[in-house]
Order: structure tokens, then C-alpha cells, then sequence
């Protein structure tokens, strides 16, 4: 499946919003929606990419060329288990581990969003190069 590259940038800039307000507020119910929000994305149905395809992309025009959509949705996963991380940490009281996790996630989301850097994506090229069997 191939995907508007602008799309989970899109996305990464209202998440780097959210794990802003995370941080600034400590509110785990924030962080536990954005939890939810990186679980859709890892099956195609995030709400901001949603938002990205109904109402900004057709203002934008189509894109120059589409991407894989297995990076993205891989860099979904290690979101949301950052994210988990992050709301277990507020669940139990370790607060390092609330903070920690959630700055992580909004470390990875800033590159993504600010300089297209994303984080997860690197990741899964990495483990598809290393995987036995491969022709590189």
C-alpha cells in the first residue's frame, strides 16, 4: 500500500502537540488517547490521518510521489509503546517513567514533524536490512 508522505507528517505535528500538553499538564488521559490514536495508526485508521485525507490533502493537491506504508505504520507501534510505557509510568506512580517514556515519543515526533525525520521508519529499514535471507 503506498500513502501521501505528507500525510504522517501531517500527523506527527498534532502529535507533537498532544505529547506537548501531556508533559505540560501530566494528564494520562491525554496520553492515553494518544495511545489509542498511534493503536489505529498501526491499521491504516488514525484519526489524524483521517483528518489529513478529508480535509487538508484536497487543498493541497495529490503528491509528488507515495511511500510505503509499512515504515509509518511501524513507527505507529513504537508510539504507542512508548505511549503504554509512558501511561503505566502514571498508573504506578513512577513519575520518571510517565515523563520519560512521553518525552520519547515527543522527542521522535518533533524530528518527524519539524525535519521529516521519522524515527520508527529508520528503525523498520534497519530490521527489514538486517533480517537472514534478505538481498541487499
Amino acid at each position: 500500500m503506498q500513502i501521501d508522505p505528507r500525510g504522517p507528517r501531517f500527523s506527527a505535528v498534532i502529535t507533537t502537540l498532544v505529547l506537548a500538553a501531556v508533559l505540560v499538564t501530566g494528564s494520562a488521559w491525554l496520553l492515553a488517547f494518544q495511545a489509542l490514536v498511534f493503536v489505529l495508526g498501526i491499521f491504516d485508521a488514525s484519526p489524524y490521518g483521517l483528518i489529513y485525507k478529508r480535509l487538508v490533502r484536497p487543498r493541497l493537491g495529490p503528491p509528488s510521489e507515495l511511500e510505503d506504508a509499512a515504515p509509518p505504520r511501524f513507527a505507529q507501534g513504537v508510539g504507542s509503546v512508548f505511549a503504554i510505557a509512558g501511561l503505566i509510568g502514571f498508573a504506578t506512580g513512577i513519575t520518571p517513567l510517565a515523563y520519560g517514556a512521553t518525552a520519547a515519543a515527543l522527542l521522535a515526533a518533533f524530528l518527524n514533524a519539524a525535519f521529516g525525520l521519522c524515527l520508527g521508519c529508520q528503525m523498520y529499514l534497519i530490521i527489514r536490512r538486517l533480517q537472514p535471507g534478505r538481498v541487499q
